[in-house]
């Protein structure tokens, strides 16, 4: 318990990925963790794996975490808020003004409650995908109002670095409109770009590399839950799609007319922009560092990505990303591992002594 800033008990209401991992790490601070969910089996489930145990009579919790869909969050928050007068309440809804607004509208007490969200997940949902360790180095806003107290909202704070994530201080309307331009929007794409494919003769996908994978795969998201997300910040989406159409526009009439003055200098504008965009995107836990990538030829048998993580470790080397690619049919792949610049030329000497043939390397 020394390591832990939150006393509890937290009593956690949606029993799914986000709620199980929050559970799983506090948990395993030695944090009383109460569960709660309308469905049984998912309750059952969550505290089988240990992420809580079951709500009993009396129970007084420090603070309440709401996880539920979007379009009940404010009505769950507004009933954990009556239920529970002493507890400070938070969500983690991927939307921030309208569980506000409605809890405003509503007449709740406001002054107990303020909306939260991680920026973290996987591709699998529910309580069997949940993680301990989900939230580690990951952003997590906390979107404050002025109904609330600072002192009131430390305990957000507290739950945010309990479980090793970053708090990041934005306005409910911030955030909307981050999250719109840095997810919402991008899932859109992923989509429709993945739904051109649907009918696409097989000869065609057949040549699909790690660019596509890429590109399309957040795209095998579950439609329920997208359509909530985005019908609650519409406006937000609207407003980043409204100049992806533009943009979209400008490509087109450069394409149309590739002959035409300007059209080429159009294209490379936007490829451009596009590296200028990739360059502000904050790498490992959020740092703003560049890194040095190589690309390392690994045959396709057993054991040999394996083998060569460990020869990484055993080069000393921090590994900070890793992409794999590896073509139909073909009897190799390639692993690209990313670095810091420093570390290339010793790693890529290492990698050779050992056997491995470097297919590229540089930053």
């Amino acid at each position: 318990m020394s390591d832990t800033r939150l006393i509890g008990p937290v009593r956690i209401v949606g029993a799914g990925l986000l709620g199980t991992s929050i559970g799983l790490g506090l948990s395993a601070k030695g944090i009383d963790v109460i569960l709660d969910d309308t469905s049984p089996a998912n309750l059952t489930l969550a505290v089988d794996y240990g992420a809580g145990r079951l709500p009993v009579q009396g129970d007084s919790p420090q603070l309440i975490v709401v996880c539920v869909p979007p379009d009940v969050t404010g009505r769950v928050v507004a009933s954990e808020l009556a239920a529970f007068p002493d507890a400070i309440v938070t969500d983690v809804a991927s939307v921030k003004v309208p569980p506000l607004a409605e809890l405003t509208a509503s007449g709740a007490d406001v002054s107990r409650y303020i909306g939260s969200h991680p920026l973290a997940g996987r591709e699998r949902g529910g309580a069997v995908a949940g993680r301990a360790d989900l939230f580690l180095g990951r952003p997590w806003v906390i979107a404050g109002h002025d109904g609330i107290s600072y002192r009131r909202g430390s305990a957000i704070d507290d739950l945010v670095l309990d479980l090793g994530a970053i708090p990041i201080e934005m306005s409910p309307e911030q955030h909307d409109s981050a999250v719109a331009l840095v997810s919402h929007v991008p899932q859109l794409v992923a989509s429709l770009l993945a739904g051109r494919l649907v009918g696409a003769p097989a000869a065609s996908t057949a040549l699909a590399g790690q660019g596509l994978r890429d590109t399309t795969r957040i795209a095998s998201s579950e439609p329920e839950l997208w359509v909530q997300i985005l019908g609650a910040n519409a406006a937000s989406v609207v407003d980043v799609l409204r100049a992806y159409r533009d943009d979209l526009d400008g490509v087109i009439d450069a394409l149309e007319r590739p002959d035409a003055p300007g059209a080429r200098r159009a294209l490379a504008e936007v490829i451009a922009a596009g590296n200028a965009g990739v360059a502000a995107i904050p790498g490992k836990h959020g740092q703003d560092r560049r890194y040095s990538q190589l690309v390392v030829m690994v045959d396709d048998k057993p054991g040999e990505i394996a083998r060569l993580l460990t020869e990484i470790g055993q080069a000393g080397v921090n590994m900070e990303d890793l992409r794999l690619e590896h073509s139909p049919g073909a009897q190799v792949g390639f692993a690209e591992i990313s670095v810091l610049p420093e570390a290339e030329p010793r790693l890529v000497a290492e990698l050779e002594a050992r056997g491995w043939r470097i297919a590229e390397a540089g930053a």
